[in-house]
This record gives structure tokens, sequence and C-alpha cells, in this order.
């Protein structure tokens, strides 16, 4: 057992679900959160049914970890929306569900979490992201997810520079439409076993794990 905490966000289906598993499977202590997620009969895992586009949504999550573990060591913000439209077929109420997921929620959660980990001087924040953040692709048009996943790429890199001297790193995971879950769940566990590393984007877009 490790006795570290992390938060996972989007964590009831798909990569959270895998990526909850994988923490767990490191001994990890894990609160997830999901719109609908089912109640945990493991003991050191808590489950939060919560909308993360709310601001009160962070503070419940983060009082959860609390209240039940007694810290943070990690916040995986992995909740998102990809709207696949024609740019100008994007409708009101898809420009609101994407921003109020992809960044939104990612604001709130992360400025409290973030908080939290500075009070104990040190603290870990990963991204999980889609490529279209980082240039176009030639698939299906997602001009949404390009831009939400844009400002969280360059988000990452500022809280890197800004939090660095609390101990705090932040490093982001750009997953491409080839690359595998296990690749991206390793991905992050490799990103916990190297404390030296921040501000990086790892990119899995197949068999290899790339950036800048």
């Amino acid at each position: 057992m490790t006795g570290k905490v992390a938060i996972i966000t989007g964590g009831s289906r798909g990569i959270g679900a895998r990526l909850v598993a994988g923490y767990r499977g490191e001994g990890w202590r894990v609160v997830a959160s999901a719109l609908a997620i089912e109640p945990s009969q493991d003991a050191d895992l808590v489950t939060v049914a919560a909308d993360i586009t709310q601001r009160a949504t962070a503070e419940r999550i983060v009082d959860a970890a609390l209240r039940r573990f007694g810290r943070i060591d990690t916040l995986v913000n992995n909740a998102g929306v990809s709207i696949s439209k024609t740019f100008t077929d994007y409708t009101a109420a898809d420009y609101a569900a994407a921003v109020g997921v992809n960044l939104t929620g990612f604001f709130w959660l992360t400025q409290r979490a973030v908080d939290e980990m500075a009070e104990r001087y040190g603290g870990h924040v990963v991204n999980i992201l889609a490529t279209l953040g980082e240039g176009a692709d030639p698939g299906p048009p997602a001009v949404l997810a390009a831009l939400t996943n844009g400002g969280l790429t360059a988000a990452t890199r500022s809280l890197a520079v800004e939090y660095d001297l609390y101990g705090i790193r932040v490093n982001a995971i750009s997953a491409g439409r080839d690359g595998q879950v296990s690749d991206i769940v390793e991905g992050a566990l490799f990103l916990e076993s190297s404390p030296g590393i921040t501000g990086k984007i790892l990119r899995i877009d197949g068999d290899q794990i790339a950036g800048p």
C-alpha cells in the first residue's frame, strides 16, 4: 500500500474506470467521480456521483477525499466531452456541454485540489487530453474538442510553472484515436513514479509515448 490518495474524474467507465483500477492496483486509495457512478464496497475507494460542471461538486469531491483519507496526492482530470459536428452546426447546448465539462469542471476542481496540495507542499495533477489540443486531426470535425483541449494543454504548462515552488507537479496525457487505454493508464502511473517530470505532455497515439 502506498498510502497515497488520488481523485479521478469521469471514473465510472472507459478510460476513467481503467484509471481507477490501475491506481487501486498500485495500492492507491481513490475518490472516483462521475455524473452517475455506483457506490463502492471497497473501503479504499470512495465514489461521488455529481455534475462536474458545478462548482459545488469540486467541494464535494475534495471534502470526500479529506474526510475519508485525510489528504490528496494526485488529481486526475479525466472527465471530458467530445462532440463531433461541422463547426457551423454546433448549438449553444453543445458549446455549454463541452466547455462545462472540459474547462469549467477542470477549473473548479483543480483550483480546490491545488489549494489543498499547496498547504501540504506537494501534489500532482494529471490532465487527460485529446491530441486535438495540440494539432489538427484529419478525422471527423471536432472544433469544440480542439478549443477546450487546447486550453487544457496551455493550462497544464502554465500551472506547472506557477506551482513548482509549492512542490506541485502538473502533467498531461494527450491521447489519440489509436492510443490504447492500457497505455494511458501506464502513462499516468509512469508520471506518478517520475518525481522530476512536470509541465510534460505525454502523447499516446499508438504504441509510443512521445511529446515535445
